[in-house]
């Protein structure tokens, strides 16, 4: 019965809505959904034309675009926290976020309370302060095209009506910022932001309407206008030797009526006030039990060896024994792969060949969980350029070496100074070379290559030929005990340079034979701090990435919190 020009919206729509409940249907995520429907309208495109064009339009289509990049993140985040409920951890974060916009359904508001709302919602009520923030172009007034994607706000008794034209979104506007002006019995703050460049914010025209010059703020508060800063400044003074002992007293009985506020519940209202809630009022906790027995080996990986000697033994600790570091990303679900791949090619149980390893990567992929599919189709690409450079090195010549063993575990107990250290782990391939020797090869997957001095003395490889001295691989040479041959980084991710045959292969790292006693040296140093619970952060580049910032004394955002 309807024009079709119109109802081919509706039609879009339905379509578009069978397919994200399907998706959900079919045990998709949240997130999945939505880029579903991201995808399924011309808006992005709409968005990105506005974006490149710049102005005004340009700064409320990258508004438009941050806030759909927060929803996506929103939805990412819902289904990491618990797992195993769809969509409805999205809608219930979504709904714990949303300020409600039905007058009739909200709280009770306490007297002494700020009421945060539209210009709508205000109509007709009134108070004694009026705060209204934003007045920029852009924002208000705010003439892009009212409406959704189905018009329904040009429904009339008589039809469709035309849409309203600029001038007429300039006068809806005006009068929207005229009703929200006069809702301030004695005093009314009206503010905007001013870009130093001409292309950023500016504000409003209807500033110059209302008939005050306006007064430029170029300086900031000492503090953020909030209740967590407000508490931390009366925490602050309370202790502080340089203020009168009165203030210090003022500050302490804010701090009390703040702690007494409770909510009709009897919930905190700011819990942070009262010092049970502090840090610094608790002493330090202390473990009786020994987190190694001293009569025992200490037990020891490559790994464990890098972070504890060289890296940050706080980051270790806080990881391998608290077990609190960060669930497995989609980056260790790449490198797990193509290990597992470049194994069964080692072990000769899928061939040498690309089209049956790439046909093996499609049948795994997609058990990987990427934050979008855009990232999880540039990655994949990646692990096929890396696979395509793993048989290439592996079909080469590399000095008469042949494999002899593929994912090889180990096992091993050493002195090392005054301790006893036991060193176990896998080597990703072991080869000999023509002179009978071992030589052990680790494959990387990672974005970020170590120098060749460090390279020199990689703690992960020396430990590989420090089990080969001790017998690990004794059992792939018949029983016999090998000399070491040195071992190599194989960097899958990155391809060599020209001069060592191009971007086809994989660059090589490689190590020497071990000579002197650095190695020992290393593990005795690591093993003390085992022993002695030494675990002092170190920072370095490794800080970029570690899951501990917040809670660790070295970094500026973590200081707080410890100390």
């Amino acid at each position: 019965m309807h024009d079709p020009v119109y109802a081919r919206g509706a039609q879009r729509l339905g379509a578009l809505l069978r397919k994200a409940r399907q998706r959900l249907a079919d045990g998709g995520t949240a997130e999945e959904a939505l880029w579903d429907l991201w995808e399924g309208t011309p808006w992005p495109a709409r968005l990105e034309r506005s974006a490149r064009r710049g102005g005004a339009a340009g700064r409320n289509a990258d508004r438009d675009l941050d806030a759909v990049c927060a929803l996506f993140a929103t939805a990412a985040r819902a289904e990491e926290r618990t797992g195993g409920r769809g969509a409805l951890n999205f809608l219930t974060e979504i709904e714990a976020e949303d300020i409600a916009a039905d007058t009739l359904t909200r709280r009770t508001v306490r007297p002494d309370a700020v009421r945060l709302m539209t210009a709508h919602r205000a109509k007709g009520l009134e108070w004694s302060l009026v705060v209204v923030a934003g007045v920029q172009e852009g924002l208000w007034p705010d003439l892009r095209r009212r409406g959704s994607l189905l018009e329904a706000d040009r429904i009339g008794r008589d039809g469709l009506a035309e849409p309203l034209t600029p001038g007429a979104l300039l006068a809806e506007e005006r009068r929207l910022f005229y009703v929200a002006a006069t809702r301030a019995r004695d005093r009314l703050v009206v503010t905007a932001v001013k870009a130093p460049a001409d292309d950023g914010d500016q504000p409003s025209r209807f500033l110059t309407e209302l008939g005050v010059e306006p007064r430029d703020v170029t300086g900031r508060p000492r503090r953020p206008l909030s209740v967590a800063a407000l508490v931390a400044e009366l925490r602050a003074t309370t202790v502080d030797p340089r203020v009168s002992e009165p203030l210090r007293e003022a500050a302490a009985r804010r701090l009390a009526r703040l702690a007494a506020l409770a909510d009709e519940d009897g919930r905190p209202l700011v819990p942070s006030a009262h010092p049970y809630r502090w840090w610094g009022m608790f002493e330090p906790t202390e473990s009786k039990v020994p987190l190694r027995d001293r009569d025992r080996p200490v037990v020891l990986s490559g790994s464990a060896l890098e972070q504890l000697a060289n890296t940050c033994a706080l980051q270790w600790f806080l990881g391998r024994e608290v077990k609190a570091d960060a669930p497995a990303t989609a980056a260790q679900g790449f490198g797990n792969v193509v290990h597992v791949l470049a194994d069964e090619v080692a072990s000769g149980h899928t061939p040498a060949d690309l089209a049956v390893l790439t046909e093996r990567l499609d049948s795994v992929w997609n058990a990987l969980a990427f934050d979008a599919p855009w990232k999880s189709a540039q990655e994949k690409e990646h692990a096929r350029t890396a696979l395509e450079r793993f048989l290439k090195w592996h079909v080469m010549d590399r000095a008469g070496r042949t494999p002899v063993a593929s994912e090889h575990d180990f096992d091993v107990t050493l002195e090392a100074g005054e301790y006893e250290v036991r060193i176990r782990g896998q080597m990703d391939r072991v080869e000999a070379d023509g002179d009978g020797r071992a030589y052990v090869v680790d494959f990387k997957t990672g974005k970020q290559a170590p120098t060749a001095r460090e390279v020199e003395r990689h703690p992960q490889l020396a430990v590989y030929q420090l089990a080969v001295r001790e017998g690990a691989v004794d059992e792939v040479f018949d029983g016999a005990r090998p000399e070491q041959g040195g071992a190599e980084l194989v960097q899958l991710r990155q391809g060599a340079a020209k001069r060592d045959g191009g971007e086809a292969l994989p660059k090589v790292q490689a190590q020497e034979p071990l000579e002197g006693e650095w190695v020992g040296e290393l593990l005795a140093t690591a093993a003390g701090k085992v022993l002695d619970e030494r675990f002092t952060p170190t920072t370095g580049q490794h800080c970029t990435h570690c899951a501990f910032r917040a809670s660790c004394s070295a970094r500026p955002e973590g200081r707080h919190v410890v100390e």
